[in-house]
């Protein structure tokens, strides 16, 4: 009987490691770009507008900044999990299934490549 591999080869690992520190590329570019809508860096170009519209503006930006406020702890919570995935890239313990020991899906990982469960381990929770 052949034995179920315990860790992804070296090569799957570095394939995995280019995939995070895209995401962890990408995500850091949204988070700035999320800190800059939040900081009002960006001017909305309303300075020549109607009052009427200026008051809106004044009355969603409130809202906004607080749904920019979530949107940048999810981003930020995003990057720190991408970041804990290289690290056990490094340490070769990547992909391992932390509830079942056993190698999550390449599929899943590709997709979510901070996964620490396989789809099995994810449905015995609900």
């Amino acid at each position: 009987m052949v034995e179920a591999p315990t860790r992804y080869s070296d090569a799957d690992l570095a394939e995995f490691k280019e995939i995070i520190l895209n995401k962890i590329h990408k995500a850091q570019f949204d988070l700035d770009l999320i800190k800059s809508a939040y900081m009002n860096d960006l001017n909305n170009g309303t300075d020549d507008t109607s009052p009427t519209f200026k008051a809106f503006e004044e009355g969603s930006e409130s809202m906004s900044k607080e749904a920019n406020s979530q949107l940048a702890i999810r981003q930020e919570k995003f990057i720190r999990d991408l970041k804990n995935a290289l690290f056990r890239v490094e340490n070769k313990t990547y992909g391992v299934c932390r509830v079942t020991g056993k190698l999550i899906s390449k599929d899943r990982l590709k997709i979510v490549p901070h996964a620490t469960m396989s789809i099995e381990a994810k449905n015995l929770q609900r």
